[in-house]
């Protein structure tokens, strides 16, 4: 438990600062990281059992994202860059999605987690890698067309772990939304995510016998300190550095690094 505290410590901070220097949200290095850290831990039987270490993972990342979105939201409320007449309607469907992820990965196998989040990271970082842009913003689709995105994203955001900007910010764009009022949308529904979700996770994981001591469900609790403490710290630090480092190249060998590791975990 020790080793996992002090291995999160530091794990915080590499989150912190890679989200403030590439924009990148942390589930991406979060749940991998702890897929491998996990293992690690003793139990009473002596192993921690395959099947509730991708769940871990995926709660223990959203459960540390509920601050720091909180924090960023909070920010974007300040600057103006939430509308939210468009917002509010889409954080209730996204929600109710992270809400229902938490529960479908509870019944999914460890090796379908495993492949699903894999799959995504690897869409995911491709998109990163080749820089997609669309050539025309279209309109704004109906209200409804916008809630079924929102409540999709949710679901796939609890199921990776993440607080879906990644996904979001993308398609906002792509139909038009100004990019500053897109990521405002994405990280106030971030937000709704990571609570709702790890909130799913709580409660799907409470009657888990497989669970280690210091869980709450399927959270974590040493390694969600120990990420806390450092990667709200980190992030400006990060941030600072983005106006002085190549990020456009840096970007693009974490998103080969993202593959590489994303090949690895459906092929162990």
């Amino acid at each position: 438990m020790l080793f996992i505290l002090m291995s999160c410590i530091l794990l915080g901070a590499i989150v912190g600062f890679l989200a403030g220097l590439l924009g990148i949200g942390g589930g991406l290095i979060v749940v991998p990281a702890l897929v491998y850290l996990l293992p690690t831990l003793v139990v009473e039987s002596g192993v921690l059992s395959n099947e509730v270490i991708m769940p871990m993972a995926l709660a223990t990342s959203l459960a540390a994202i509920v601050m720091t979105s909180s924090s960023a939201a909070l920010a974007h409320h300040k600057n103006n860059n939430i509308p939210w007449q468009l917002a509010k309607p889409l954080m209730i469907l996204v929600a109710l999605g992270a809400l229902l992820g938490a529960f479908i990965a509870d019944l999914l196998s460890a090796k379908a987690l495993t492949n699903f989040f894999a799959v995504a990271v690897m869409i995911l970082a491709s998109y990163m890698l080749f820089s997609i842009r669309s050539k025309r913003s279209r309109q704004l689709p109906s209200q409804i067309k916008l809630q079924a995105i929102s409540f999709v994203t949710g679901v796939v955001a609890s199921l990776m772990g993440m607080a879906g900007g990644a996904i979001l910010v993308p398609v906002l764009t792509y139909f038009g939304i100004p990019l500053r009022h897109g990521i405002g949308i994405a990280t106030v529904c971030g937000v709704m995510v990571a609570l709702f979700g790890s909130f799913g996770y709580i409660l799907s994981g409470l009657d888990n016998q497989l669970l280690p001591h210091w869980s709450l469900g399927y959270v974590y609790l040493p390694a969600l300190l120990g990420l806390v403490m450092t990667s709200s710290l980190f992030a400006p630090v990060g941030v600072k550095f983005a106006a002085k480092l190549p990020v456009q190249t840096l970007k693009k060998c974490f998103a080969v690094f993202l593959i590489l590791v994303a090949m690895k975990m459906i092929f162990t």
